[in-house]
């Protein structure tokens, strides 16, 4: 069977052999990848390391590529939302396993392990500031993955029908989608120290969110509903922005993906810590020595 040929308006390719947006190389990608928000926080990743073999920033886009307690880790930004998530994973697959130089997919797959560490909000009364989530499943409200062929297979089908459900969901609000990390590395990154919880990735930070300033809200009982949700045991614990992306793109290549995020805010309890970048760094450490 002939190989598919990916055409230059297709995978984007700089002059010095770079892929467009985070203009790495092939070469300076690691097998074990660490995804942050924050350009900053990927200097507080590296900081970790015993060395450093590459550094590359563009746009939001930082990437620096090191060896912690002898394993080759890469971390990179990736700016806030879905939309940079596709980008990001689109962009790490294609250096794993498309040929620069022929512009077809590699013979064998070359399979990423992701951790996106960031932040989010608690919905519930048992994920207080400070509290490490782990997320299981992850809604998005984004739409993103709904662009895709597999969406449905990438996707808990009955949990999302159930959800919808139980919060009357308005389809003027687009069809959300559950994604799911991967088990193994879940176990293996959350242990026995971070809650497993089910995550809402939201398409904004502010009334996809339920924050209401100026704008009045479409739905302003819609967090309510969210909080009481409950299906198979599973309540939805935080809002963040980027899991769902990750999680079901991640599942349809082929690669491993989990989102870890410290707590900053308690929408229940109403309490933010703005000064969440002193604390970080103790859920950075514990994904590097876990991953």
């Amino acid at each position: 069977m002939e190989k598919k040929y990916f055409a230059p308006s297709e995978l984007i390719i700089n002059e010095d052999g770079s892929i467009f947006h985070l203009h790495l190389k092939p070469e300076n990608l690691a097998d074990k990848v660490i995804l942050v928000g924050d350009p900053g926080r990927v200097a507080l990743v590296a900081s970790h390391f015993e060395d450093i073999e590459c550094e590359v920033e563009s746009r939001e886009f930082r990437t620096i590529t090191g060896t912690y307690h002898r394993k080759r880790v890469t971390v990179v930004s990736t700016g806030i939302g879905c939309d940079n998530i596709d980008i990001v994973l689109n962009e790490l697959d294609a250096l794993a396993n498309i040929d620069f130089e022929t512009r077809t997919e590699k013979d064998q797959l070359r399979q990423l392990t992701l951790v996106r560490i960031g932040t989010c909000g608690g919905l519930q009364p048992y994920t207080p500031t400070g509290t490490y989530i782990a997320s299981i499943k992850s809604i998005g409200f984004d739409g993103l993955l709904n662009f895709y062929a597999g969406r449905d297979k990438a996707s808990d089908l009955d949990f999302e029908a159930e959800f919808k459900k139980q919060v009357k969901w308005d389809s003027q609000l687009g069809n959300p989608y559950v994604a799911c990390a991967d088990e193994q590395l879940t176990e293996q990154i959350a242990q026995d120290d971070m809650v497993r919880g089910v995550t809402i990735a939201c398409g904004g930070f502010f009334g996809p969110q339920g924050r209401e300033l100026r704008l009045p809200l479409q739905d302003p009982h819609l967090n309510e509903k969210i909080e009481k949700f409950s299906y198979n045991g599973l309540q939805i614990t935080n809002f963040e922005m980027e899991s769902s992306a990750l999680a079901g793109l991640a599942t349809l290549m082929g690669h491993r993906a989990v989102t870890c995020c410290m707590v900053i805010a308690n929408r229940l309890a109403k309490k933010a810590n703005a000064g969440y970048k002193n604390t970080i760094d103790g859920l950075v450490k514990t994904v590097l020595d876990r991953i």
